[in-house]
């Protein structure tokens, strides 16, 4: 290996485990000074210029205190599409692309498609959706104007169209429309549940993408549902990543409010984590 490669993990190495500090090792040498996988497991002699040199001890001194690699770099891949992300906006996790793999794999084959992603973010899911269902029209709403801006940039550079529109879905109504897809992976991390949380998500990524109270875990929920049923076709369908911890209390909210052929899914790792609904 590259001896600046074993120097990066000997500088991470106290705050990091050992496999995270190599992930990172590799991530800086591929993805910020462009090492070729020769460079790196061959430990082809590559000379720092001071000016690198500065850019990597800049680096450690971020992930030190455990920014997030993506907000340093500023990239990030989902689903293979590459993506813009700042601080104001959540880091696309491999959860919500299972989410969008359940959706592309339900409607892949239906050529006219209207969907509405609540809650947008960096636009991971809405721009992935647009590009893997190609005769699809998307809107994606979010209350921040960083987000976005940012699903505008990201859009752009995946070559699809997305309908941007701020809205606060908490307290705005905008007139309704039609889709056949409404999907949302909103705020459900109890704040209680901060205790538990990685330093590099509770200290840096946006707080209110993040949480909800203790006293009213499902808000989200049941608001998005509200406006869902006045948005989706008479053949629309729901989709939510949800909180492991109120999986089957999400199913029951969904079903009180009239939606049925409720599905709840369980991702990669076991956990409770996307629900499908058919509207009431």
């Amino acid at each position: 290996m590259h001896s600046i490669y074993t120097y990066i993990i000997h500088s991470l190495s106290d705050l990091y485990p050992e496999q995270e500090a190599k992930a990172l090792a590799k991530g800086i040498l591929t993805e910020v000074f462009r090492f070729s996988a020769l460079d790196l497991y061959a430990g082809k002699d590559r000379d720092f210029s001071e000016k690198e040199h500065e850019k990597l001890e800049d680096i450690l001194i971020r992930l030190r205190r455990f920014e997030p690699f993506q907000y340093i770099t500023g990239e990030t891949s989902f689903l293979g599409l590459p993506f813009h992300v700042t601080k104001g906006v959540l880091i696309p996790r491999p959860e919500t692309a299972e989410l969008v793999d359940w959706i592309v794999s339900d409607y892949g084959k239906r050529k006219r498609l209207r969907v509405l992603d609540i809650g947008t973010g960096s636009g991971c899911i809405a721009i992935a959706l647009a590009k893997f269902l190609p005769r699809s029209e998307v809107e994606a709403w979010d209350i921040s104007d960083t987000a976005l801006h940012l699903t505008r940039l990201n859009a752009k550079r995946n070559g699809v169209v997305v309908k941007c529109k701020q809205v606060d879905v908490l307290s705005h109504i905008v007139p309704a429309g039609q889709a056949t897809i409404c999907v949302s992976n909103p705020p459900y991390i109890c704040e209680r549940e901060k205790a538990g949380m990685e330093r590099n998500v509770l200290d840096w990524e946006p707080e209110q993408a993040l949480f909800v109270p203790d006293e009213d875990p499902l808000r989200f929920y049941r608001k998005i549902a509200e406006e869902a049923s006045k948005r989706l076709s008479p053949d629309g369908v729901l989709y939510y990543e949800i909180n492991q911890a109120y999986g089957h209390e999400t199913v029951a909210l969904l079903e009180s409010m009239g939606y049925h052929d409720v599905e709840l899914r369980k991702d990669l790792s076991g956990n409770d984590r996307m629900i499908k609904a058919r509207r009431p």
